[in-house]
């Protein structure tokens, strides 16, 4: 058989391995955006503890639970006010709902709704176009509960006392001639 004869091969260089190239980047005139994830709001609830007392006015934009003392106003026009067990409130109340579990000494007034459970007492006027008054609840006072007017909003007003109506002055019946009734 006949055989060639090769010449040898140079050693390859042996090239140890690279990572990828980069990709290309082309620059374009309009921004890329990235998508925003939606921020979830937490409804901050507030807590006053059974060893404050407050006096004076207290007002906020949250939630507001309350188990201590108040003397004096709570203004929480668009959030819900819990007035809890062991509260012991003195004051003048004005929020969006109010939910009474403890006792409380004053007028209150909410845009949504007012309710009193069944430990709750309430010595005071009511304003709110839902009150709910659960079975063992303490109350003493009024309720209005008028409704706001379509397209109006409810302004929360503290419950002022209204003079009584004067009764209608009685109008004497005429009777004309001799009745007769046909059997």
């Amino acid at each position: 058989m006949w055989k060639r004869e090769e010449s040898p091969r140079p050693p390859q260089p042996v090239v140890p391995p690279t990572a990828p190239p980069p990709p290309v980047v082309h620059q374009s005139t309009t921004p890329r955006v990235e998508p925003v994830q939606p921020v979830q709001q937490e409804k901050a609830i507030v807590n006053i503890g059974k060893s404050v007392i407050i006096k004076g006015e207290l007002s906020g934009s949250e939630d507001l639970t309350i188990e201590g003392q108040v003397e004096g106003k709570i203004e929480l026009r668009q959030n819900v006010l819990t007035i809890g067990p062991n509260a012991k409130i003195k004051a003048q109340v004005l929020a969006r709902a109010v939910v009474v579990e403890g006792t409380v000494q004053g007028n209150i007034a909410a845009s949504e709704k007012i309710e009193i459970r069944d430990k709750g007492s309430v010595e005071g006027d009511l304003s709110s176009p839902r009150v709910a008054i659960a079975d063992g609840a303490h109350f003493r006072g009024s309720i209005d509960m008028q409704q706001a007017k379509s397209g109006e909003k409810h302004d929360v007003k503290p419950a002022a006392a209204a003079p009584a109506p004067a009764p209608a002055p009685a109008q004497p019946t005429a009777v004309p001639g001799p009745v007769s009734v046909a059997r």
